[in-house]
């Protein structure tokens, strides 16, 4: 068996609204290992983008508990969680997230300014993830000259800076068109050839079939989990 990366155990999420309590996650055990491929998928407000701030250490659990690494991350501070997620976690979300007046490489060397990273090893780590999925042509140019799939392709080099033991990409085709988000996916699986870990969240179940392993939630709850 390969290692254990990441472990929810009966975590689930409450909000307060209104006076009333809702369980956007309830009670999901969760066991993720090195280098699986897995996609979780749910219509909207199924719970879904909530469970995978939870498992991104973006939010923080109402009950159960969070491992990463083997590290309990349930009960920390939010710079400590800050740096759990630096080191061993990636996104990348649908809005790319990226800062506009700023460099393809400038964005995807950001991570490991936190990192303590020299600046000269930062610029070059981002030369090469960049150049690896097919920018070396965009290395200079600021990302609002970009078209959506490029600008994915640095949002994925910037997931990727810091070596993160896991990677989450949340609805990363929404924003493309259909042979731009195919181009996206095949990068996401040809990382994983690579060995990398990478959870996939998407409510389109085409999509989720990309992935080895199916995670299928609803209300809340995980129904079903499929290899």
């Amino acid at each position: 068996m390969k290692k254990e990366i990441l472990k929810l155990s009966s975590v689930s999420k409450i909000y307060n609204l209104g006076g009333q309590k809702i369980k956007a996650v309830d009670n999901v055990d969760l066991t993720i290992h090195q280098g699986e491929f897995i996609s979780i998928v749910g219509k909207s407000g199924s719970g879904k983008s909530t469970l995978m701030h939870l498992m991104g250490l973006l939010d923080t659990p109402s009950k159960g508990k969070i491992y990463i690494e083997g590290k309990e991350a349930s009960t920390l501070k939010e710079a400590e969680l800050a740096k759990l997620r630096n080191e061993y976690i990636g996104f990348v979300f649908q809005q790319f997230n990226l800062l506009a007046r700023t460099t393809s490489v400038d964005n995807v060397a950001l991570p490991l300014t936190y990192s303590k990273v020299p600046v000269n090893k930062r610029k070059q780590i981002a030369i090469d993830l960049l150049t690896k999925l097919g920018m070396i042509d965009r290395l200079y140019n600021h990302s609002n000259e970009l078209s959506g799939g490029q600008r994915q392709r640095v949002a994925i080099a910037r997931a990727l800076a810091n070596d993160p033991s896991i990677v989450f990409a949340d609805e990363p085709t929404g924003n493309l068109d259909s042979k731009t988000g195919k181009e996206v996916l095949d990068i996401f699986k040809d990382l994983h050839k690579q060995g990398k870990t990478i959870v996939l969240v998407t409510h389109d179940i085409g999509i989720a079939k990309v992935a080895k392993r199916v995670i299928t939630i609803k209300d809340g709850k995980i129904i079903s989990d499929k290899n």
